[in-house]
């Protein structure tokens, strides 16, 4: 067996394409088809399914991806060692992210961290809070960014409230309140988030026994603000989505504590990587700073 036969079916999977999954590795397709068919002939199973709508992964495929991305995470984190034990800070951090922490958070904090570590990589995947918590449990990623509670599998860390807010058109009956109550609002027309994303709205709403009249359901948080903006319904949103807000746009507290809290999950952080522990520690010496939303 090879490890490089593991990483290349490991980057078929993740990118659904040989000819994509070649070009990031820096094979020809017809080596990355050698590559997944010698697998398949050494253990004696077919892994992927080829047809003209690109690859699936057959059952026994699932199944022997999960111990193929831990051996590739074992021999990555094993590089990691020896080389810190040399002194050296050598590695590859995969995240998993949700968009407001990529917009508000990530810039800065890669920034400073490539500029002190420059020789740990670091790879970015985004997706809702679903697609994270995928990512965490099937190895995609070494850690990601979640709204908590999430999965009890998980170890976590809570890094930071974000109080939810109301938001309405400057025109709506309810635009001069100083804090708007859930009462106020039952039967509201409601644009929400797409399903994955909208998990702190809707424990809020069930908290609250509010019946949500759905409108609109969108996947990108601007969309949804310029919806409200002309008076198409109201939303709630974390206050980290909320800033420059256009003017015909009101964001206002709702009544009691109403937040979202950010933070870290992993399988396990006994088994994270030097280069990844680091960069957790990095992160949160970074968010001990008062809060920046600019």
């Amino acid at each position: 067996m090879s490890l490089v036969k593991f990483e290349i079916f490991s980057t078929v999977v993740e990118l659904g394409s040989l000819t994509k999954a070649g070009e990031t590795i820096g094979l020809s397709q017809s080596a990355v088809s050698h590559a997944i068919a010698s697998l398949e002939s050494e253990w004696g199973f077919t892994l992927l399914n080829r047809d003209r709508s690109g690859i699936q992964l057959t059952h026994n495929g699932e199944r022997i991806l999960t111990y193929i991305r831990e051996i590739l995470k074992w021999n990555e984190e094993l590089g990691q060692e020896i080389a810190s034990i040399n002194g050296l800070e050598i590695g590859t951090v995969r995240i998993g992210t949700i968009s407001s922490v990529s917009v508000h958070w990530l810039p800065e904090i890669l920034k400073k961290f490539t500029d002190h570590y420059p020789s740990i990589e670091i790879k970015l995947m985004e997706g809702d809070y679903d697609d994270v918590e995928h990512w965490i449990a099937t190895g995609l990623v070494d850690f990601g960014f979640v709204s908590l509670p999430t999965s009890q599998h998980f170890e976590v860390i809570p890094l930071r409230k974000d109080r939810m807010l109301c938001i309405l058109s400057d025109e709506h009956p309810l635009a001069d309140q100083n804090e708007i109550s859930f009462e106020m609002i039952k039967g509201e027309p409601l644009i929400k988030s797409k399903k994955g994303s909208d998990n702190d709205l809707i424990r809020i709403l069930k908290e609250h026994h509010v019946t949500a009249n759905i409108k609109f359901e969108l996947t990108d948080d601007q969309a949804i603000i310029a919806m409200v903006g002309n008076g198409m319904g109201i939303s709630i949103l974390p206050e980290m989505v909320l800033h420059r807000i256009p003017t015909n746009v009101r964001a206002l507290t709702l009544e009691g504590e109403n937040y979202r809290t950010i933070g870290i999950a992993v399988s396990s952080f006994k088994t994270l990587a030097p280069s990844t522990k680091k960069f957790i520690e990095y992160l949160k010496s970074w968010l001990s700073e008062p809060p920046k939303f600019e």
